[in-house]
C-alpha cells in the first residue's frame, strides 16, 4: 500500500512508506530496476530507498569555493559535528562519489546540509560543482559517518588548528559549541593561502567579537593579497602559533587540514604537549607501504561479476577495475568512507597503507586500498 505525503520543510515533495516486509516483494515485480529508478523518472526526489538531497541555495564566497545548501530526502538521519558525508555527481555522464564534511552545526534528521567545496586542480567533482551547481539541482547523499567528532563526554579547553578544506569540519565544531552555550575558552588556528582564499573570514571574524572566549589566529601561507584586510600571520605552522593557550596540557586537539599541517601538528604536540588529547581527520592519501622491490609484481585479476580479467600490474584494484572499464561504486579512495567494498573471492591481497596482507577467502575487502598479490577473484 503506498501512502503519500506531502512535505512541508523543503525536503521532499513526496515519501513514500513501505512496510519493510513487502519490499522484496514489490521490487522483484518492478524488476529489472531497482523501485527508485521508476520513482526518479517522476521526480528525482521521490524516493523509497535512495538518499538524495537537493540544492535550495548555492553561493560562491571565494573564486576557488562553493557553497551548497541542501535539503535531504526524508533518509537523511542528521549528522554530527565533524563528519563527512559522500555526495554523487553525473559529470560526463559518468556517476563520481566524493567525500565532504558538512560545516553547519549538527542537525537531526529535519536539518539541511552546508558543504563548502573548493574547486582544486586535479579535482574532477569540485571543479564541476564550482561551475556548474544551481538551485534545484539534486546530487546523492550518504548517511553521514567518521569517527572524527566531539567527545561524548565533553570537551576541555578545545583547540581547533586547520589547513584549507579542513576548515569545515572544524567549523562544524566551532558553531555546535556556541550554539550549545559553551562559554570555555576556544582556541581556532586557520591556515589560508591568503586572506580572500579563506571562505568563512568574514563570519569567524564576526563570532570572535561576540565571543570573547573564542581566541581566533588566522594565518596566511602565501601572504595578504588585498590593502585593508586582516593581516593575520604569515608562514606556515609553528610551535609558536599556540602558545599562550590556557589548560593546553589537558586540551582536546582536533587538526584536519593537508598531510605536511597535520604532521607538523602531530610533531609538536608529541613534543610539547604530549599529554593533550589530539584528535585528526585527513581526506589526503597516505604514503603508500613500500613493496619489496625484489618482488615481481604477477598474477591475474579476475572480475567474477562483469566476466573481466586483467594482468595484474600492482596497483590498487579499484584503479585496476576502472582500467579495465569497470565502475565500481568509490568514495574517497583514501579507505574511510567503505563505499567500494566487495567480497574477494579467492587470492591474496595487500593493504598499500599498512602493508599487512589477506589470504582469507570469501572476505569484504576495500577496493581502493588493496592491491593484488598475485591471482585475485574480486566479485566486481
Amino acid at each position: 500500500m503506498f501512502t503519500h505525503r506531502s512535505e512541508t520543510n523543503g525536503a521532499s515533495p513526496m515519501s513514500i512508506r513501505l512496510p519493510e516486509m513487502f519490499s522484496s516483494i514489490i521490487e522483484a515485480t518492478m524488476s529489472p530496476h531497482p523501485v527508485d529508478r521508476y520513482l526518479e523518472l517522476v521526480d528525482p526526489m521521490l524516493t523509497w530507498r535512495d538518499l538524495r538531497a537537493r540544492v535550495i541555495r548555492v553561493e560562491r564566497p571565494t573564486a576557488r569555493t562553493v557553497r551548497l545548501t541542501l535539503a535531504p530526502t526524508r533518509q537523511w538521519q542528521g549528522h554530527e559535528a565533524g563528519q563527512f558525508i559522500q555526495l554523487s555527481v553525473v559529470v560526463d555522464g559518468v556517476r563520481q562519489t566524493r567525500c565532504f564534511s558538512p560545516a553547519n552545526a549538527a542537525a537531526g534528521p529535519e536539518g539541511a546540509v552546508e558543504l563548502t567545496i573548493t574547486a582544486h586542480d586535479d579535482g574532477l567533482v569540485s571543479r564541476y560543482l564550482r561551475k556548474t551547481a544551481a538551485v534545484g539541482d539534486v546530487y546523492g547523499l550518504s548517511q553521514a559517518a567518521g569517527d572524527f567528532a566531539l567527545p561524548a563526554e565533553g570537551v576541555r579547553a578545545p583547540v581547533f588548528i586547520s589547513g584549507g578544506s579542513g576548515i569545515t569540519p572544524a567549523l562544524s565544531m566551532l558553531r555546535t559549541l556556541v550554539a550549545n552555550g559553551y562559554d570555555e575558552p576556544i582556541t581556532f588556528v586557520h591556515y589560508a593561502r591568503t586572506p580572500s582564499d579563506l571562505a568563512y573570514r568574514a563570519e569567524l571574524t564576526a563570532l570572535a567579537s561576540v565571543h570573547p572566549h573564542l581566541d581566533l589566529r588566522l594565518h596566511y601561507t602565501r601572504g595578504t593579497d588585498d590593502a585593508g584586510m586582516d593581516a593575520g600571520v604569515i608562514g606556515h605552522f609553528t610551535g609558536e602559533h599556540l602558545e599562550g593557550i590556557a589548560d593546553h596540557d589537558d586540551a582536546d586537539v582536533f587538526v584536519c587540514g593537508p598531510a605536511t599541517l597535520m604532521d607538523a601538528v602531530f610533531d609538536h604536540y608529541e613534543t610539547a604537549h604530549p599529554n593533550a588529547r589530539v584528535h585528526s581527520e585527513a581526506f589526503t592519501l597516505a604514503v603508500p607501504a613500500a613493496v619489496d622491490p625484489n618482488e615481481p609484481v604477477h598474477g591475474e585479476l579476475s572480475f567474477t561479476a562483469s566476466g573481466t580479467s586483467a594482468a595484474n600490474d600492482g596497483r590498487t584494484i579499484l584503479d585496476q577495475a576502472e582500467s579495465a572499464g569497470l565502475s565500481p561504486e568509490s568514495g574517497c579512495r583514501m579507505g574511510i568512507c567503505f563505499s567500494c567494498t566487495a567480497i574477494k573471492k579467492s587470492g591474496c591481497t595487500r593493504n598499500v597503507l599498512t602493508g599487512e596482507t589477506d589470504t582469507e577467502s570469501d572476505t569484504q575487502i576495500q577496493l581502493c586500498i588493496n592491491a593484488p598479490v598475485g591471482d585475485v577473484e574480486i566479485e566486481v
